[in-house]
């Protein structure tokens, strides 16, 4: 099936550049530049504002990639803190389902991609059911089922929201591209490593061997 227009990547210009100095961010900005996480819609959300670096010429709202950084690291500390098998992640997106399933894989939590069963969280009867800590979300539009679900049983929800995204109901907000492939590759593959990192002991020993490549999903 081809993706549809949400999420066909937009083209990465030079200007995006946001002049960080070497050394202060997880990857190089120019890695983060060709995966276009900064790259986001052209409308925007009240609640997105603060993220938002610049307008460019096409119209697109670009994100700032120093803040998507600082805040890959906080959520990667927040998520060591919780059980891996009480860790839940989500994607209905087309380009998010690989990068959900690598990320579940590599710090031991549990996925849901593709289709989310309605219940999951809140119907004990349902073989499906799981008593997740916390949820991370792919989009809280595409996922609002298991975003309503986790708000209804009160656990925490960490989010990836592009700049249309509303974030009334996301406690901790990941600004980034929450649409292109590459993109959401590099955001899940980030955080897979740096959750690893920040649990320490064997966890953090241990070489993560993946890519971003191995992220994505293939065209």
């Amino acid at each position: 099936m081809a993706p549809d227009e949400a999420e066909v990547e937009p083209p990465v210009r030079a200007d995006d550049g946001q002049d960080i100095e070497p050394g202060q961010l997880l990857l190089p900005e120019e890695t983060y530049l060709t995966s276009g996480v900064h790259i986001g819609t052209q409308q925007k959300s009240a609640s997105m504002r603060r993220f938002v670096y610049k307008i460019r010429y096409d119209g697109l709202y670009v994100l700032d990639i120093k803040e998507t950084d600082r805040r890959i690291r906080i959520a990667s500390q927040f998520l060591s803190r919780f059980p891996a098998d009480k860790i839940l992640c989500v994607s209905q997106r087309q380009y998010g389902q690989k990068p959900v399933r690598m990320f579940a894989k590599a710090i031991g939590a549990v996925s849901f991609s593709e289709r989310f069963v309605p219940g999951c969280l809140t119907n004990p009867a349902l073989s499906e059911y799981i008593e997740p800590k916390v949820l991370v979300v792919t989009d809280p539009a595409t996922d609002a089922q298991a975003l309503s679900e986790a708000v209804s049983i009160g656990i925490p929800v960490v989010g990836i929201c592009d700049v249309n995204n509303e974030t009334r109901n996301v406690d901790f907000v990941i600004p980034a591209n929450n649409k292109g492939r590459v993109a959401l590759a590099t955001v899940y593959w980030l955080l897979a490593r740096e959750t690893l990192k920040a649990r320490g002991g064997a966890a953090a020993e241990a070489p993560f061997t993946s890519t971003i490549e191995d992220f994505q999903v293939s065209l």
